[in-house]
Formats: structure tokens, C-alpha cells, sequence
């Protein structure tokens, strides 16, 4: 898991590629756990926060 802080150390391109590949895993474990659940959902849910944690501060980086 990711902090703010190491976030927001990464360049722009470093966040674009890790959004693609969070994304693709948050998907692949969205897909598992419909087909059959697995053991700690809680995955799930910190992976979807982690991509919107990036996306934000992608987007505070291309702002300023």
C-alpha cells in the first residue's frame, strides 16, 4: 500500500503506467471474486482506493 506521500514523489508517466496497472489488477480481482469469491475482499476495495488515490494526484499534478 501506497502513502500519499510516495505518491506523490512519482513523475507523471511513473503514475499514468502504475493507473494502467492498478487498473488491470483491480479488474482481474473483480472478475476472480464474481467467478468465486476470494479469501480477503478487503483487496478489492484497498486496490480501487490506491487507483483513485493516483488518479487525484495525477490530476493535481497536471493542473499545477
Amino acid at each position: 500500500m501506497m502513502k500519499a506521500a510516495e505518491i506523490r514523489e512519482l513523475s507523471v508517466e511513473d503514475l499514468k503506467t502504475r493507473i494502467v496497472k492498478e487498473s488491470k489488477a483491480l479488474g482481474t480481482l473483480q472478475l476472480n471474486h464474481a467467478v468465486s469469491p476470494i479469501e480477503n475482499a478487503l483487496i478489492i476495495k484497498s486496490t480501487r482506493r490506491l487507483v483513485a488515490r493516483l488518479k487525484t494526484i495525477l490530476n493535481e499534478k497536471e493542473q499545477a
